[in-house]
């Protein structure tokens, strides 16, 4: 019995440094201003983290989230369902930083840390901006902690992009957009550093 209390010491021991490092690597990578970057981890993972970040005048955005991949299936009214929440990735919820105030298509945004979730629709999107960043998928949304909301228009891709893909561009001085694109669907909002 002694044997299996000392083992399972020296695995919780194991797993709470592991944690701690990770932690530490995570935090001095957010410290670092990155230029315009796009970031996949590697590894076999079908979903792989990934990274989409840019600065837009002084206002570094930042883009966290999982990169699903379409593999011959039908994406759009199949896997993700038309009209639902989305958490427009894979597992963790979508997040997004901003260090200052911004407006996204005119609507203002707090500087802080968000969910971003989408409602796909066959001729219009729901984009939202929600305050609970840390859930798993759509599980814990809730509607009442939403920043914004507000509808674009998606447009059809002339070739399939395999990977879901988050870009942010710079467009002007203080302004830029912000797309998304997977299997045969585009859809984008401006974002301006106030």
């Amino acid at each position: 019995m002694k044997k299996i209390n000392l083992l399972l010491l020296s695995l919780l021991a194991v797993t709470l440094i592991a944690c701690g490092n990770n932690k530490k690597q995570k935090e001095a990578e957010a410290d670092h201003d990155h230029a315009t970057a796009q970031t996949t981890s590697p590894g076999k993972s079908k979903s792989p983290a990934s990274q989409a970040m840019t600065n837009i005048g002084d206002t570094h955005v930042h883009i966290e989230y999982h990169a699903p991949s379409v593999r011959g299936r039908q994406i759009f009214g199949g896997l993700v369902a038309y009209n639902e929440v989305w958490v427009t990735g894979a597992h963790s919820a979508t997040s997004i930083n901003f260090p200052n105030d911004v407006s996204l298509n005119g609507n203002k945004v707090p500087k802080g840390k968000y969910a971003f979730f989408t409602i796909p629709g066959e001729s219009e999107w729901t984009i939202i901006i929600n305050e609970n960043y840390e859930q798993h998928l759509a599980d814990d949304y809730d509607q009442e902690l939403d920043v914004t909301r507000f509808t674009v228009k998606p447009e059809k891709l002339a070739e399939t992009q395999e990977q879901l893909l988050y870009e942010v561009k710079p467009t002007g001085d203080k302004e830029g957009t912000i797309s998304i694109s997977w299997a045969d669907v585009k859809v984008s909002f401006n974002v301006k550093e106030l």
